[in-house]
């Protein structure tokens, strides 16, 4: 079976097509709405990745990407909030302990959406959150400046840096409780639909059994380096989406030309992406994803030219799809990464 021709691949086109793409200038505008996550829920497409066994379709990698690509391209916001869910559902079927019986097989299957609160810990020798042991759980302080989907996910992973330098994840419900207050949500200057908000944490308590990993500071951080040095299937989903609008705006050479730069470096992307030891090869990804960003720029920004003035217009696809791609350029963006795209556009 093709990739193109898995079924939830299918899925995800036809709810793009029908659903998330006609409303994404409405989305833009506004917030998430939770209809769209509903049907995300029910579509299947929250368990690609999980275990069978827990009720997900345990879809090899390459089709989990096809997914992001197709969803981001039709409605970044609503994209950004469901790719949270991934991360937790990879670290469930992943580990061996109590929380694993408790969460995998609502999250696998919709029946829980789940949101993220562990990039702070990539800002390391600062340490914005503490995790403290406390009688039988641990007990979290500290601020996580960005957390999203606030008001539409059920739980969040939250992750604290002991004193002996170990990350402590444990799941929380996503709501305001003793020892958690949230932001109002962000403004920003895209992908506010998506209720981006920050965490205060005064002494939350977590117990033992809504941890999901221990793990050593140093092992995180080469676990976690593909995730931030590999190009972002989104990146890939909305410069095939500015290529769209080149077409239907009688641009076809541009477009083509464009398409077929796109395909060659998502192309090799992808297949670093494969390579069997994840953190190998940093320059290579590094590069690739530098370049992925310079090709989504190059979209974006075409598709504003031959739009004209026309593209000023909110509603306009041309503009949204531009400023998404702004985002994108910052989006889980770390230290390294940052001074490689920078050191790459000063050349």
């Amino acid at each position: 079976m093709t990739i193109a021709a898995h079924p939830l691949v299918a899925r995800a086109q036809e709810l793009a097509d029908r659903l998330l793409a006609p409303q994404a200038a409405l989305v833009d505008r506004s917030e998430v709405p939770a209809s769209h996550l509903q049907a995300i829920r029910r579509s299947g497409l929250l368990g690609v990745s999980a275990p069978r066994a827990y009720g997900g379709a345990g879809a090899p990698d390459p089709v989990a990407r096809e997914i992001q690509e197709i969803l981001a391209g039709a409605c970044c916001s609503t994209w950004f909030v469901q790719t949270q869910h991934h991360t937790p559902v990879r670290m469930l079927a992943k580990t061996e302990l109590p929380v694993r019986e408790r969460l995998l097989g609502p999250l696998a299957t919709g029946g829980l959406l789940a949101g993220i609160a562990y990039a702070h810990v990539r800002a390391f020798p600062r340490v914005l959150v503490r995790a403290t042991a406390d009688q039988d759980g641990w007990r979290f302080d500290g601020t996580v400046p960005w957390y999203t989907g606030w008001g539409l996910n059920d739980v969040l992973l939250l992750a604290g840096v002991t004193d002996s330098d170990e990350i402590v994840f444990a799941f929380a419900e996503a709501r305001e409780q003793p020892g958690l207050r949230a932001s109002e949500p962000m403004r920003l200057a895209a992908l506010t639909a998506a209720r981006t908000v920050s965490l205060e944490l005064t002494g939350l308590w977590l117990p033992e059994e809504s941890v999901a990993l221990h793990t050593p500071r140093e092992k995180f951080a080469l676990v976690d380096l593909p995730r931030s040095t590999n190009a972002s299937p989104a990146v890939f989903g909305v410069a095939y989406a500015a290529v769209r609008v080149l077409e239907e705006n009688g641009e076809a050479g541009t477009a083509q030309e464009l398409r077929g730069l796109v395909d060659e470096v998502r192309r090799q992307a992808y297949e670093l992406a494969e390579h069997p030891v994840a953190h190998e090869r940093v320059e290579e990804r590094l590069a690739l994803k530098k370049r992925s960003y310079d090709l989504m720029r190059a979209a974006t920004t075409a598709a504003v030219v031959a739009g004209g003035g026309r593209t000023m217009d909110v509603d306009h696809p041309a503009q949204r799809l531009f400023r998404e791609g702004m985002f994108l350029l910052v989006q889980g963006q770390t230290s390294v990464v940052r001074r490689a795209h920078l050191d790459a556009l000063a050349c």
